[in-house]
């Protein structure tokens, strides 16, 4: 018990030497068909009192490893002996019978294991104590007792077989595992070993077979490998299970009906889990799993807990089995009602889903997973209580963009990343008033990637941040020496509500000498807008140490306002107002345009225009009042 509450207290944790304790059980021959269970009873009892449960478990789980590893070790250890003594008896048996018969007899009476003799047809001749004690009975019981008798009716046809292959030479020596039938009618797991006594001639006379009590081992290892594929909170599968089954679902499924994979998520777990604690969030899902498993308790399906709040449904459909709108919606009425965590707290929860229907049996498991978790993402995207069916086509592009993001860092280390500039022109006169630094990717197989795609990919892996450092601080480097002209360098909302934005730009502008005045950042309109207003903060403190700001998008709706309440001086129009106006001619477009260039210069600030692509657009958003642009009508 000292030994074992020092693995329990050890830093660092390490239970492997909890097994010697268990094989240390096996050396004082503890080991009766109820020595591990009621060990493992009175040490799980007296480690859980103060001490973790996950190191008890480990700790329990090793010293059980111990005392198998142990228990079978002396088992083979006593057939070694047992094997080398009958074949000593056999080869002493041309020369000495007698000798031979009282050296069979010791084996016989002293062994350990169960020993019985018996004639070719399988009838008892003998059995020893030990054997009779595993079967509870006495060994002079026996008369007209078959060995295959004792064995279980669906066990008994495969070990005749086994005895026939021993006497017609086929194979040395049998071992194999049987269920055995006791006299009360229950059964045991053992090992059979068997061996031919041969007379002097070596004509084969009996059969001797050494029986083996592995009922504690196998229930052990029933168990052990139960919760290595069950979930310990749901008692669902859990992935590794689910994957199984998911193979094994593929290859023989139907070809008419196909199967249907169901990936879900549940909405605003988090927010339960957050509001209730962890101990609610756990009973949540114990109920959300046997919701799941009562919805389709009558199809041939399985339910599985494939991670946090995460859960997979696997249905080989028939030609009654609902289609897949069907399920989902009977998924989240049922979910949709409250669970009460006690007196008084009901919560609820929905689910969105990624479905595969009728894959191709060709898939891999692993394949078909990562296919519905994608397609569980693009799903989310689109709000609470949504779902989706794997398109083939969509998961290529959205492969195809992942392996692009994931290799970006290593294109910026290599240099495959610059920064571009484009100028922002007067629609009065021709000058260029600005310029904007833009990232491009020079991309070995894919060309030419522009700034909007960069940012995509770049927010996808967390290398926005300082990607958008690097362009700050190297778009400054260069303007700084140039034409007098003022660097424009568009924010995301992701960097607009930075907390270290500030701090970021005043590294960029010491390190360069870049005037504050000569640079301008543009914040989107949204963040700026958002309710905690962090963006709207960062843009108060940077127009302090003489750094201002246009506004990204405006003209969205509900943006004019925060004109008066934000040091702004420049606005730039939403791209989608711009392209409608290119792309339509009507009186109503042009009018709303108009009136929103208005209200921006009454309330002070400059307005540019995005995607100027001709010399007609460009005079027509002259003479609407906007004061510059960019576009590709510029950069020629």
């Amino acid at each position: 018990m000292d030994q074992l509450i020092d693995v329990v207290r050890s830093r660092p944790f390490e239970p492997a030497p909890a097994s010697r304790a268990g094989a240390r059980l096996v050396e004082l021959r503890c080991v009766g068909p109820d020595s591990l269970r009621r060990t493992l009873e009175v040490l799980g009892k007296a480690l859980a009192r103060d001490q973790p449960a996950d190191r008890v478990v480990l700790t329990l789980g090793a010293l059980t490893t111990g005392y198998s590893e142990a228990q079978r070790e002396m088992f083979q250890k006593q057939q070694r002996e047992l094997n080398r003594t009958l074949l000593d008896v056999e080869r002493e048996a041309r020369r000495q019978q007698a000798m031979t018969q009282a050296q069979f007899e010791e084996v016989f009476v002293g062994s350990a294991s169960g020993v019985a003799v018996t004639e070719l047809d399988g009838s008892l001749v003998r059995i020893n104590a030990a054997l009779g004690k595993t079967l509870n009975r006495a060994p002079a019981d026996i008369a007209g007792v078959s060995l295959f008798d004792l064995i279980h009716p669906e066990d008994a046809a495969g070990l005749r077989e086994g005895y026939r292959e021993l006497l017609d030479g086929e194979i040395n020596r049998l071992r194999i595992g049987r269920r055995l039938l006791t006299e009360t009618g229950e059964t045991m797991w053992v090992t059979l070993t068997g061996g031919v006594i041969r007379d002097a001639s070596g004509k084969a006379e009996r059969f001797v077979t050494i029986v083996d009590d592995d009922t504690d081992v196998s229930l052990l290892q029933r168990r052990l490998s139960h919760q290595a594929l069950h979930d310990a909170l749901t008692g669902l599968p859990n992935r590794q299970f689910f994957s199984t089954r998911l193979e094994r679902a593929l290859r023989l499924a139907d070809p008419a009906t196909g199967i249907t994979v169901f990936h879900l998520d549940l909405d605003g777990f988090s927010v339960i889990t957050d509001g209730l604690g962890p101990g609610s969030g756990d009973r949540l899902l114990r109920s959300v799993a046997g919701t799941l498993k009562a919805v389709v308790a009558e199809e041939n399906a399985i339910v599985a807990r494939l991670g946090g709040d995460e859960f997979g449904i696997l249905i080989e459909n028939t030609g009654s089995t609902p289609d897949i709108g069907t399920t989902i919606r009977r998924i989240n009425q049922e979910l949709a009602e409250p669970v009460y965590l006690d007196e008084h707290t009901g919560v609820a929860v929905s689910a969105t889903f990624g479905v595969a229907h009728r894959p191709s049996p060709e898939l891999a498991p692993s394949e078909l997973l990562r296919a519905t978790d994608m397609t569980l993402r693009r799903a989310q995207r689109n709000g609470h209580r949504q779902w989706q069916v794997f398109d083939p086509a969509q998961d290529a592009r959205d492969r195809h963009d992942f392996s692009l993001a994931a290799s970006m860092a290593g294109a910026w280390e290599l240099g495959e990343l610059e920064v571009v500039y484009r100028p922002a022109v007067r629609l009065e006169d021709r000058t260029t008033t600005a310029v904007e630094a833009l990232l491009r990717w020079n991309h070995e197989r894919e060309g030419a990637l522009g700034h909007e795609t960069c940012v995509e990919l770049a927010g996808r892996t967390g290398l926005l941040l300082p990607l958008g450092e690097w362009l700050l601080r190297t778009a400054c480097e260069k303007v700084r020496d140039g034409q007098k002209h003022v660097l424009v360098v568009g924010l995301t909302p992701e960097q607009a509500i930075d907390p270290d934005l500030v701090g970021t730009v005043r590294r960029a502008l010491a390190e360069t000498g870049l005037n504050p005045a000569r640079l301008r950042l543009g914040f989107p309109v949204r963040a700026l807008l958002a309710e905690r207003g962090e963006a709207a903060d960062n843009l108060r403190v940077l127009a302090e140490i003489g750094v201002y700001s246009e506004v990204l998008d405006f003209g969205a709706g509900g943006d004019v306002g925060c004109l008066g309440e934000l040091p702004v001086r420049t606005v730039r129009l939403a791209r989608r107002l711009v392209d409608r106006r290119h792309e339509a001619s009507s009186l109503l477009v042009a009018r709303s345009v108009a009136n929103l260039i208005e209200l921006a210069h009454l309330a002070g600030t400059t307005v540019l225009v995005d995607g100027i692509g001709t010399a007609e657009q460009a005079d027509w958003w002259r003479q609407a009042g906007a004061d510059a642009g960019f576009g590709p009508y510029f950069s020629v």
